[in-house]
């Protein structure tokens, strides 16, 4: 693998875990020699690294990689063959349903919507972890509701959307439930540009906020704009963890995409631009 160099209080609410208060220094996230396997294959193979609040890291890589799968394993919603996945110094598989909604927050890659819920009340069940406040509640859906440009769209039918205001009301309610650790799956997949672009700065904003923000994109020009850390995978394997300007040379990207491609520096934009070639 190529590697590049570059308080939180405990849990009030319910049983499980317990953890120690955390600096923006330490781990909140920590996956060890992590292996996942399916049917004997492995997914994603011997997969360590670690996630700092204040820090957004982007998993990227080809169809298939594994991506989607390690980000799975980090929240808990499998459990991986080999290896160990910590959140807050606890192993994920050890924490209790409620302390774990309120530590990591979950936005899936698909958004299908079977029941019809208006927006509001799609993004208020992001609330749904934490003790009744209706003001404060009220509040923070709001708030969510106006950073995904959902204005207007409250009383809307969920199963009526679009699929990007589908993915924009997703992200809304993974926001609005405010824990300090984020997964991404693909959020900009179904966006278009603007939408691309108003959410990743939200992420960022978050990150300055305090959050540890891990997301799956597939789009290697936005990591190079938004990401702190980049994480290449390949074949189920971590081949590249660094700051995005070295993580994605163009030899490495040509080597897991099997694609060449150019970096190209214009005038007035501070990260390059890579460009198939």
């Amino acid at each position: 693998m190529v590697k590049t160099q570059h308080s939180r209080t405990p849990d009030a609410h319910g049983s499980g875990p317990q953890p120690q208060a955390t600096t923006s220094a330490e781990a909140v996230v920590r996956a060890q020699d992590v292996t996942f396997c399916v049917d004997g294959r492995e997914l994603v193979s011997g997969i360590s690294f670690s996630l700092r609040h204040g820090e957004v890291v982007a998993l990227v890589g080809p169809n298939g990689a594994g991506k989607s799968t390690m980000l799975s394993l980090l929240a808990g919603d499998i459990a991986p063959t080999r290896g160990t996945v910590e959140i807050a110094g606890t192993e994920v598989r050890s924490w209790k349903s409620g302390p774990l909604a309120r530590r990591r927050s979950v936005m899936l890659q698909h958004n299908s919507a079977n029941f019809a819920f208006s927006v509001e009340e799609a993004v208020h069940m992001g609330r749904l972890p934490w003790d009744v406040d209706v003001d404060r509640d009220d509040r923070l859906v709001a708030e969510s509701i106006a950073d995904s440009d959902l204005c207007g769209f409250e009383d809307r039918d969920i199963t009526t959307l679009s699929g990007g205001e589908a993915a924009r009301v997703s992200y809304a309610r993974t926001r609005v439930q405010t824990t300090p650790i984020i997964f991404l799956d693909e959020p900009t997949a179904a966006l278009d540009l603007r939408h691309q672009e108003s959410l990743l700065r939200s992420v960022r904003r978050l990150r300055d906020e305090g959050a540890a923000v891990i997301v799956v994109l597939h789009d290697l020009n936005l990591a190079l704009r938004y990401a702190d850390r980049v994480l290449v995978f390949g074949d189920g394997r971590l081949v590249a963890d660094g700051p995005p300007g070295q993580a994605l040379s163009e030899e490495l990207v040509e080597a897991v995409y099997g694609q060449r491609v150019r970096r190209l520096e214009a005038e007035g934009i501070d990260t390059p631009i890579l460009v198939p070639v």
